[in-house]
Parts: C-alpha cells; structure tokens; sequence
C-alpha cells in the first residue's frame, strides 16, 4: 500500500463501491495475480537477497544508452517494485541464458541478461535489447532449472518472433476496420464489427502464445534441457490460479479465461506443450537440475516487501508509515500497491483501506462532506479519536450495499477505512467498527521487529511428510496446498528423505 494522490482522491470511494454486484465485488477486492503468495508468513534464513530502491523518474534522463543502464530498462524496473539483488540467482538464470542462446534457432542471437524484479507477482518478459526480466515470484513457484529455462525461452521466442510489433500491427489494422464500419455500416453492425475484430486479435495473440510455447520448448531440449519443464510450470501456473479461487470464491468463466483473454486457456496450453516434448522424446530426457535451482533460490525473497506493508493472518502492518491494523473474524487480506484489500465467505462482505493526503478542506468532517461518497448519511457521523488519533465515521447506502466509512488522520494523510456488507446488521457493524478501532501507530519495538518472508530449501528426515513439512510453514491459509504448490507435488506424492524443498520463513 502506497499513499495515494490528490487526484486520485475518488479512486476506493462509495462510487466505486456501489457498482458492485456479488462477483464484481469479489473480483475487485481480490487483486488479479497469477499466485496468492502474499497470504504467506513463516520462519529464519540467511538473507541471500537485498532490495534495490527504484531510480526516481527525475533522474533517469541522465541515463546511459546500454542495456541494463537505459532509461528503459530502468522506467520499467522501477514500475514492477524495483530490483531486487539475489546474486547467486541471477549467475544461476544467466547461465542458462547462455545456453539457450547457443541453442536458438535465429544465429546471431544475443545472449541475455536477467534482472530479477521485486514482487510476488508471477511474471517474466524480454526486450530485444537483450534483457530479460523475472519476478521472484516466478523463481518462487518454478522448482527446477528446465521449469525457468522454459519460462525464459518462452519470452525470448516472442522476441525472436517479432511478436509484440505484428500484434500491435493487427490491433491497427482493428481499429481501421472498425473506424469504417462504423461510418459505412449502422450503429448496431458497426458494434458487431468491432465485437469481431476485438476476437480476431485475441485468438491472434493467443495463437502468439501458443507459437512461443513450442519454439521456447525446442530451445530448451536443444540446449539439454527436459522440454516437459514447460508443461510442469504451466500445470503450477493453473494450480496457484486455481488455489487463488478457492481461498476468495472469485469464479472462472469461460468468458473470461478462454475467449477474450490474451493467453489460451492453461489446460490447453498444457496439452500442447505436453505435445510438443513428446515430438522430441519420452518422459525422463533433459537436465532438470532440482537441486541446482532450489540452491540458487534458497533465501531470497518471499511474497510482499515489508517495507511497503504485508499482511499476517487478519492483521495488516506498514512498517514504513507505521501504522497496523487488524481486520474482521474470517476476514482474508491482500495488500497491493493501490490500497489494502479485504474479503470475508460466504457472508459477501468486503473492506477496502487506502490514504490521501490531507486535502485541508478544513478538518475530518468537512472532508468527510467534500463529495467523494454517495449515499453519505449525514445523521450518522459521529466524532472520536482512536488510540490517540482523531477520526470520524458515518454510514451509507448505495443501491443494494450498505457501508461503514471511517477517515482517521494520520500525520499529513487522511486513512480511508470502508467496509461493504448487503446488511448492515446489529453484529455486523460491531465488528467492522471494532476492526476500525484497532488502527493504531506501531511502537518501536514493532517497528525493528519487521522481517520479511524468505525461502527456505531444507532436507527431508526419514519420518518427514508433506502434512509435516508444511506445518513448518505459517501460512495463514491452506500451508499444506501451499507448501504443495510450491515444491511441484500431489497428494498422492510421497515426501523422499535426504531431498531438498521449499519452505517459507520469516
């Protein structure tokens, strides 16, 4: 969670609240990433990795033309939460680069260089200037060296086959064909054109997708690779989606992950690279290097900054603006860049946190009545100060959703507590107004108490199981379908002593 910005004033508001509906509202409240580690907590590590601070816009101008040193490469570093510094990972991934720049199928190839990016999301992409980026994320849910050479690869072939300019060439070829339509053709055809012309890129860039698969997994077989590493992190990719919906009922639809999506759906993305290994050899050819890749990884970084906020359990700390709160029983957090968001099943209910600066309209309550909330009961605000800081809070109604809107000034900023329930019921109230109440600054000791969560690769004993593994791990929410996520296994899989696997500690 960062401060938010004057203009940005109406963006959390009851304006966007009141266009909920049951499964708009868990969509949003759910921040759409490929994997929910950010639910995660756990135990103590050798810190391998050490954050970097993004550049400030103000000074990338000065910037030199080289790869790593441009002023792309660092605008685009500096949007994805910066660079995160794991050195033994990084010569790791840069050896296979090299690799699979030998084994390209366009001679003259470069060879790239890998910058890891500090967030959770799962990720990876490359530029034609030879850098290629991935997220620690990513290296998080990968658990061999052939499952990142196929992530690697995969992007170099969208690279390599010009993919970003010919799908931007067909996106302009839409918009002319749809510009006509609309003038030659009458309102409602025109809307069918372009309904068309939106699928014809869509099934053109998934088609892109599918192409990168098989390129990415005959680079990685030419390069020693086992090419069914393409297909394994695929299958965890689904995985981490799947559990993801399970932990906040946000639904699938066909609608949304197999027609309009840029990417096919993952079983058939699945399917198809299974098809591909297979065109090579059967099961069980390649390096896949297990123990070499969880080495590399061992310690770095796991799930949220601290330093930006991270969430354990029902509670959620910011270090940096040093400030905590706790949310509602049954309540599952996620924190973003954008604001803390929350979900509470079945009951439909949902909570947003965020911050402005003080707008000095003239205190809480004259902020409270600038026009940022609709359906604003004025009768129901009430002056009070929690744990020593002034507040104010109120109730709404928008359509069919009821709220709890709490401002506490913090400083220079104003703190944006807004809890949204179908019945604003007796016992329902209590508790988002006692989860208000538990805002509060942190005390020192809180404050250098911050750790961050880590990977940790650590051997299994003769009498380990994956259920004792994972009870190592404190993830808040399913450790054992997270501890399984992560170390590529199934139930029915069985935990083999003196093996190395991945588990989170703080």
């Amino acid at each position: 969670m960062e401060h938010l910005s004057e203009p940005l004033l109406i963006i959390g508001t009851l304006k966007a609240f009141r266009k909920f509906r049951q499964d708009a509202l868990l969509a949003r409240m759910a921040v759409c990433t490929l994997c929910c580690f950010m639910l995660s907590s756990c135990a103590e590590l050798e810190r391998q990795g050490q954050l970097f601070e993004p550049i400030p816009s103000s000074k990338l101008a000065s910037a030199s033309p080289d790869n790593r040193s441009s002023v792309q490469h660092k605008e685009l570093v500096a949007q994805f939460g910066g660079e995160y510094r794991a050195p033994q990972a990084e010569q790791y991934l840069d050896a296979i680069l090299i690799k699979l720049a030998h084994a390209s199928e366009q001679p003259g190839q470069p060879i790239y260089k890998v910058t890891i990016l500090n967030t959770p999301v799962v990720n990876a992409f490359a530029l034609p200037s030879g850098n290629l980026y991935i997220t620690r994320g990513l290296l998080a849910l990968a658990v061999d060296a052939s499952e990142a050479a196929a992530v690697m690869a995969h992007e170099i072939a969208h690279v390599t086959l010009r993919h970003s300019a010919l799908r931007a060439e067909r996106e302009r070829e839409a918009v002319l064909i749809s510009q006509a339509a609309a003038i030659i053709q009458n309102k409602q055809k025109g809307e069918e054109v372009r309904s068309n012309q939106r699928l014809s890129v869509a099934s053109f860039s998934r088609q892109q997708e599918l192409d990168a698969d098989v390129a990415g997994v005959r680079v990685i077989a030419r390069a020693g690779y086992d090419p069914y590493g393409a297909s394994r992190f695929l299958t965890a990719l689904g995985r981490s989606s799947d559990l993801r919906t399970a932990l906040y009922n946000k639904k699938k639809t066909a609608f949304d992950f197999d027609i309009m999506s840029t990417h096919p759906s993952t079983p058939d993305r699945v399917a198809r690279a299974i098809a591909s290994a297979r065109e090579l050899g059967a099961p069980g050819m390649g390096i896949r290097d297990r123990e070499g890749y969880l080495a590399a990884i061992n310690g770095i970084a796991f799930g949220e900054d601290p330093n930006e906020g991270f969430v354990r359990d029902r509670k959620f700390t910011h270090p940096r603006l040093n400030f905590t709160f706790v949310a509602p029983e049954g309540f599952l957090l996620e924190n973003s860049n954008e604001a803390v968001f929350g979900v509470r099943q079945p009951e439909n209910e949902a909570l947003r946190l965020d911050s402005v600066r003080n707008p000095q309209f003239g205190g809480l309550e004259a902020y409270l009545n600038s026009g940022w909330i609709d359906g604003l009961l004025s009768s129901s605000i009430k002056k009070l100060e929690i744990n020593g800081l002034p507040a104010i809070t109120a109730t709404a109604r928008a359509g069919e959703w009821n709220f709890r809107i709490s401002v506490i000034q913090y400083g220079d900023f104003f703190y944006r507590l807004i809890f949204a329930a179908r019945g604003l019921t007796e016992p329902v109230d209590k508790s988002f107004l006692e989860s208000m109440q538990s805002f509060r600054r942190l005390t020192p000791e809180e404050t250098w108490q911050v750790h961050g969560l880590r990977l940790a690769i650590i051997a299994a004993d003769s009498a380990d199981t994956q259920e004792s593994l994972s009870a190592r791990m404190v993830t808040p929410n399913r450790p054992l379908e997270y501890f399984r996520l992560l170390n590529g296994l199934t139930e029915k899989d069985v935990i083999t002593p003196g093996e190395h696997y991945k588990i989170v500690i703080e």
